[in-house]
């Protein structure tokens, strides 16, 4: 492998592979640190490292390069653009390394994180806690600075005991409980709904109060069927929309 070094991946017989390589790869790829080599490793050498057949590897390569996020030249190999970033769009296809890779690629600042309560709209989710740990994040755009969403998470509490505030600067929630935290992850459910800002959305975001703003709702279970974590993350409605797309089998 070169110095830039692609997350792990399970793969999901389920989904199509080149799919969830892209979006792996895309995570790696607007996660990565600023010292990172903007070459990519050879078609052959990321095959291997996914496990996948070098045409699977080439379809998820060429999803990459028709948005802009890398350049593939004859001879010399494949790179990361420089001003490489997410796209706002957001798509949705049931894959544990597409949400991570829908959180990568922005600046993000921990607001504040400790114990609190389970709050009442929760209590389904965590119905044997009294408490839960609460993490509240801001994310700006990684070249403006505009706000761009912010985030709060309420994870069961032995979990939070093994999180480091600090990675969740650089990491996407779901990418700490499952690569840093160790949980074994089976599902992840999605809802996306319409809503009006709220005075702390409203400042934030520095949007209108009562101005449109998409409300994620990402509830994660382990392979024991607990709510490891709820997220809500606040979209600015004017930076984002949300595709779902239906595969057919």
């Amino acid at each position: 492998m070169t110095a830039f070094a692609p997350d792990s991946l399970v793969l999901n017989r389920k989904l199509p592979l080149w799919y969830q390589v892209s979006q792996s790869l895309r995570a790696s790829i607007l996660g990565r640190t600023p010292d990172a080599s903007l070459r990519l490793p050879t078609e052959e050498q990321l095959a291997a490292h996914y496990g996948v057949s070098v045409l699977t590897m080439r379809q998820a390569l060429k999803e990459l390069e028709e948005e802009g996020l890398i350049s593939r030249h004859r001879r010399r190999g494949t790179f990361i653009e420089p001003g490489a970033r997410r796209s706002t769009p957001r798509r949705l296809l049931g894959s544990i390394d597409a949400i991570v890779a829908q959180q990568s690629g922005e600046r993000t600042t921990v607001l504040g994180h400790g114990p609190e309560p389970v709050p009442g709209e929760l209590a389904e989710h965590f119905p044997d806690l009294a408490e839960v740990a609460t993490y509240r994040r801001l994310r700006r755009d990684g070249e403006s600075g505009e706000p761009t969403n912010w985030a709060e998470n309420a994870v069961r509490p032995e979990f939070a005991a093994a999180i480091d505030p600090a990675d969740l600067e650089r990491w996407p929630m779901t990418k700490v409980l499952r690569d840093v935290v160790g949980v074994r992850i089976s599902r992840i459910t999605d809802t996306v709904e319409a809503r009006l800002a709220d005075p702390e959305t409203a400042e934030l975001l520095q949007v209108p109060l009562l101005s449109p703003i998409l409300h994620y709702t990402g509830v994660t279970y382990d392979d024991g069927g607990r709510v490891v974590d709820v997220a809500r993350i606040r979209y600015r409605g004017d930076r984002f929309s949300f595709t779902v797309t239906v595969e057919a089998h």
